[in-house]
């Protein structure tokens, strides 16, 4: 008598999901990017000893780097939807390479704006915010929260990393060298996300991390740019949309247009040496690491608009005592502003990202695209004005405590959003039924669940 054959079984999942292997890579790209937007306040006070620029002529190229970085991302998002996030991403890393070394040769300040306006706004803009909101969106479906305060938090250690070494370039070897040193490493990230970024879960067979069965793949036929506008349409029909917009440009003009632009240069003016100051502001950078994973693993669990209101108010706080506690040595009152303001710098992310998913479901990521672009014209905004105060009144106090009340405005702004369902921790993926004893045996994906 012949034994009976052994039904067919799935293919085992590896230990690994590979989402996670995505993520490390988006996590490489943003530590990048991080480090190559810091370098203008780095080199303020030598532009301005080599060429005689004024601190708002620095700033106004600052301004378009960051004007380019908040409207690139939306179309960005777009685009990555149409050809992918591979190319998206290696043409934009090209671009800030180029715009970098080609800042070796400028004589005139159009060509600074050009270069580190132009071109470095235009590439870090596709690599901003809708960049990691696309991946957590297609590749994870437990743990979303988490990631993204991951992904953000990258920015924070990529100053970390890069600003003490671009400080010491700057000062030892001169800005020449630091401006070619971030050419190279832009370009030597772009290899890692040729060999190892893939599109989405089920080119390898797999569902999203946590999923139990395949989401629908958006429609991305026609222009992408088209496409992007559209959502822009259809998103300002709603208050909610203009809420996170006007609250988000308010987190840009108190975070990168005035302390990631003036902070150095601010020390600086109160007797601080420029390493010291850049090495208070990277480490703003490892609390900002622990503050933003944190708010991520607090968006998974609690009311997202709660979260902002606490994050704008706290900020608000230590902006306006900040003017107070400059010196030209280290001293505890700055180092417990540098904590306390590192803890808070983009903590507003992850609950930012979470209200889009919320109000705007599978659009999340373009409508995103769209809020961060208003962070960035506040950001930008604030830059320029900054410089401007700086020049006319010999110091940055003004902008300091216009700052503060910005976030008192943000706070007003968090609470008009209407109130939510919490964020809560997406379960574990739960077993499909068994099958019919005599149904035929099929090969499908397998969920991968969190304790993967």
């Amino acid at each position: 008598m012949t034994a009976p054959s052994e039904p067919a079984r799935a293919p085992r999942a590896p230990r690994l999901h590979y989402a996670w292997v995505v993520a490390a890579v988006a996590l490489l790209v943003l530590l990048g990017s991080a480090g190559f937007r810091s370098t203008p306040g780095l080199m303020m006070d030598a532009l301005n000893a080599e060429f005689g620029w004024s601190h708002a002529t620095v700033a106004s190229a600052v301004s378009v780097n960051l004007t380019l970085y908040g409207l690139t991302a939306p179309f960005a998002a777009a685009l990555m939807d149409r050809f992918g996030v591979r190319l998206v991403v290696v043409c934009a890393l090209l671009a800030i390479s180029a715009g970098s070394g080609l800042t070796i040769l400028m004589t005139q300040s159009w060509q600074l704006v050009l270069c580190w306006g132009v071109l470095v706004g235009l590439g870090s803009g596709s690599m901003a915010g809708a960049f990691a909101t696309t991946v957590t969106g297609r590749w994870f479906t437990a743990r979303q929260g988490l990631v993204t305060g991951v992904l953000t938090a990258a920015g924070a250690a990529g100053n970390l990393v890069f600003m003490p070494l671009l400080a010491w370039l700057v000062e030892g070897q001169g800005w020449r060298t630091a401006v070619v040193v971030v050419s190279l490493c832009a370009t030597a990230v772009a290899v890692p996300v040729l060999l190892l970024m893939r599109e989405r879960p089920s080119d390898l067979g797999l569902l999203p991390y946590g999923a139990t069965e395949q989401p629908e793949v958006p429609k991305t036929e026609g222009s992408a740019i088209l496409r992007s506008l559209r959502i822009l349409r259809e998103a300002a029909g709603s208050r909610s949309f203009w809420l996170l917009a006007a609250s988000f440009a308010i987190c840009g003009a108190t975070t990168a247009g005035l302390v990631g632009t003036h902070f150095i240069p601010a020390a600086h003016d109160h007797g601080m040496p420029v390493t010291t100051a850049a090495g208070l502001l990277a480490l703003v950078g490892v609390f900002d690491v622990v503050g933003t994973v944190a708010s991520g693993w607090f968006t998974d669990r609690f009311d997202s608009r709660a979260l902002l209101v606490t994050y704008y108010a706290l900020r608000g706080v230590s902006l306006l005592v900040l003017p107070q506690l400059f010196a030209g040595s280290l001293e505890p009152p700055i180092l417990a502003f540098i904590i306390f303001y590192g803890l808070d710098w983009v903590a507003t992310v992850p609950p930012t990202i979470a209200l889009c998913r919320r109000e705007f479901g599978a659009d999340a990521p373009v409508v995103f695209g769209w809020v961060l672009a208003c962070h960035q014209i506040g950001a930008a905004v604030v830059a320029s004005l900054a410089g401007l105060s700086r020049d006319r009144f010999g110091d940055y106090d003004l902008a300091w405590y216009g700052a503060g009340g910005l976030c008192a405005v943000a706070v007003v702004l968090c609470l008009a959003l209407g109130r939510g369902t919490p964020a809560a921790a997406v379960p574990a993926a739960v077993p499909a039924p068994a099958a019919p004893a005599d149904a035929e045996p099929q090969v499908t994906p397998r969920a991968v669940t969190p304790a993967d």
